[in-house]
């Protein structure tokens, strides 16, 4: 009764009431199990040095790009745009920038060809950062061979994977072997070591994808450096296949990913590269793209990119289109894309017809009522593939891609990687990729999901509940 009493007053201090109401249920009904579970999974929060960290380098970054202002780079935004660009500015620090070629790259296998043949151009460095690494034969072992030449040949090649994140992939092992026999300077990105004092909430994670190669052209995306099945058996037996989006990027916007890979690799190594990282004001115009990267994660004080989300989808007045594989909302994204619909704006929502992961694709299941009863159009896409790209459009005017998926998760626990592209012409491009995908999904009516079966919508809620553990 005791740890009842006094975690009715500790849980619920910032955090959402849902958030904290779900803790507190789980501690009402097994006191010692719960109060250990959140013990170890309560705190999302960074340590203070790596906070300390962050607000240098955001600190630096709008000292040094001060003079790069909207007003400057693009007169004819929308009111809106210009808002959602100052809300980046304050909260992510990059600045927006003009002059950038953006290249969508859908073919999975293909974006690692091109990713392989940008790091075998290399001269002087490449960054390159990815959550899940896996290797094999085929796809990404031309990839690892190129990193291994270019060291060879005298290149810096930084390499950081997600502890987690690839410690899970068949052949870690070999993996690690592989880079320890190499000259690639590697790190575990945010590694669980408590024998060294590293130790943290164990489900934070540094789920950014970001390739640099020599400040000059850049990959990022929502694709992992693994195959296309992930190396799992199950997925090669039902012939699954993730969907991805990545965009090769020339420009100044490649800068600022570099800024976004350089303070990661300070966090790991207290090696500090900012000095190195080429200047974020225009040097070359390569292109007509105006854009800008959000770096959002535990690190920031805010949830840099929920806060765009929302306030670009409050803005729509015409379109929204929305890919995601985890659409796991809090209630502020659940109500800006319901109130959307409701208002009249055409909203149309693209997730997978059948998951990766059971229990986030029930607790994803749960909105769907909500959102077709407001109105908003859902497409599944067909199985047994599983769309994993995260992007979005608002009214021909904005689009949004990156690795943050629209869940709890990606606001609260994960690091993650966004750009926000300006101009009709780039989401035109964008929304083609999106025509794509509903050419290959059904439309859900809300009849039929009435009709489903109350054993499958009792594991929807109780996945749901589980979701807002965070």
């Amino acid at each position: 009764m005791m740890i009842r009493i006094v975690m009715l007053g500790v849980v619920p201090g910032n955090r959402r009431p849902t958030t904290a109401m779900a803790w507190l249920l789980a501690i009402f009904f097994i006191p010692i199990l719960g109060l250990a579970l959140f013990v170890l999974f309560g705190n999302y929060r960074m340590s203070r040095r790596r906070t300390l960290r962050q607000a240098v380098v955001n600190e630096r970054v709008l000292e040094e790009t001060k003079h790069l202002e909207l007003d400057d780079e693009d007169q004819d935004a929308p009111e809106w745009v210009r808002s959602a660009v100052q809300l980046n500015r304050q909260l992510g620090a990059m600045p927006v920038v003009q002059g950038n070629s953006v290249e969508f790259l859908t073919d999975y296998r293909e974006s690692i060809v091109a990713m392989t043949e940008a790091i075998r151009t290399a001269r002087n460095y490449v960054h390159i950062e990815f959550y899940i690494v896996g290797e094999d034969e085929e796809v990404t072992g031309p990839l690892l061979d190129a990193l291994v030449a270019a060291a060879d040949r005298g290149v810096n090649v930084r390499f950081l994977f997600d502890h987690l994140g690839t410690m899970r992939v068949a052949g870690y092992r070999k993996f690690l072997k592989r880079l320890k026999a190499s000259k690639i300077d590697w790190r575990r990105m945010l590694p669980l070591a408590p024998v060294h004092r590293q130790w943290r909430r164990p489900d934070l994670r540094n789920h950014r994808k970001i390739l640099v190669v020599d400040g000059t052209v850049a990959f990022t995306g929502s694709q992992n450096l693994i195959e296309p099945g992930y190396l799992r058996k199950a997925s090669h037996k039902l012939g699954r296949e993730w969907v991805e989006l990545m965009a090769r990027v020339q420009g100044p916007l490649v800068a600022s990913l570099d800024v976004v890979f350089t303070t990661d690799w300070s966090q790991e190594t207290d090696e500090n590269l900012l000095d190195d990282v080429r200047a974020i004001t225009p040097l070359n115009v390569p292109g007509a793209v105006t854009g800008q990267v959000v770096p959002s994660g535990p690190g920031f004080a805010a949830e840099n990119n929920l806060r765009l989300f929302t306030t670009l989808i409050y803005s729509a007045t015409r379109e929204l289109r929305i890919t995601s594989p985890y659409f796991v909302p809090d209630d502020s994204l659940l109500y800006a894309v319901t109130t959307a619909a409701q208002r009249g704006v055409k909203v149309k929502l693209y997730v997978s017809e059948r998951g990766d992961q059971a229990l986030a694709h029930h607790a994803q299941q749960s909105y769907y009522m909500a959102l077709l009863q407001a109105g908003v159009e859902i497409y599944l896409y067909e199985a047994p593939h599983v769309l994993h790209t995260k992007c979005f459009t608002v009214d021909h005017e904005v689009a949004v891609f990156g690795s943050s998926n629209m869940d709890m998760r990606s606001f609260s626990l994960n690091f993650e990687v966004s750009m926000m592209l300006l101009g009709s012409e780039i989401v035109d491009r964008l929304d083609a990729v999106m025509d794509e995908y509903e050419a290959h999904s059904k439309r859900v009516s809300l009849g039929m999901w009435n009709a489903r079966k109350p054993l499958e919508r009792w594991k929807d809620n109780v996945a749901r509940l589980s979701a807002t553990l965070q």
